[in-house]
């Protein structure tokens, strides 16, 4: 049975389980230039055999040799695209580090024990806000990272779906990448260290 490795693409890398303790290793592609707005890993496409044999020889080190038998449980930000998704999986099955990939956004790994929540999160370019029910996202609203305040997500977070108008629906802030300031008092923060745990044994049939 092929084994999960955990793995989470934050904004500004690649955080990847070691093999024998619920610590992450940071994977950075040499020379990457921070590009305002755009993910750090669409440089991987413009330099993705390179981009693939560092992934590959990073791998190496945590899991050795035979990493055909490991699948990658990608965590990925709640702003992945559809296309970005695409490329996630392909970049990462092409390298030959593992057998198979499968993703997740970070909104479905904040809580394992409710069954209904509402998401606030930040990447490199939005400020996104979910209501999860039963592990799958109901309602997505995206707001421009630069432009949009906290009343008008605290606003529409009140009324993000009928549930949330008649029901007492937990609120979690995605504190993991420390850009949530404006927004702490808006529910419960799952800083880093608390996320990290959650995921650190992961079971890939429920991505």
């Amino acid at each position: 049975m092929a084994k999960t490795i955990p793995m989470i693409i934050t904004n500004s890398d690649i955080l990847v389980k070691e093999k024998d303790s619920d610590e992450f290793k940071a994977f950075q592609l040499p020379s990457i230039q921070d590009i305002p707005n755009i993910p750090f890993y669409h440089i991987f496409a413009e330099r993705i055999a390179e981009s693939q044999y560092y992934f590959k020889e990073f791998m190496k080190e945590l899991y050795g040799k035979k990493l055909s038998k490991y699948i990658l449980a990608i965590i990925v930000p709640d702003d992945t695209s559809k296309l970005e998704s695409i490329f996630i999986n392909e970049f990462f099955v092409n390298s030959g580090a593992c057998k198979a990939v499968a993703q997740m956004p970070m909104a479905l790994a904040l809580s394992k024990e409710d069954n209904n929540y509402i998401s606030i999160s930040k990447s490199q370019r939005n400020v996104i806000l979910e209501y999860i029910k039963d592990r799958e996202i109901i309602v997505k609203k995206q707001y421009n990272a630069d432009t949009c305040t906290p009343m008008q997500i605290l606003r529409d977070a009140k009324v993000v779906h009928i549930d949330v108008e008649y029901d007492d629906i937990p609120v979690y802030v995605n504190n993991f990448n420390l850009n949530m300031d404006d927004y702490l008092e808006m529910g419960e923060i799952i800083g880093k260290k608390r996320f990290l745990q959650k995921i650190a044994q992961i079971d890939v049939e429920k991505l």
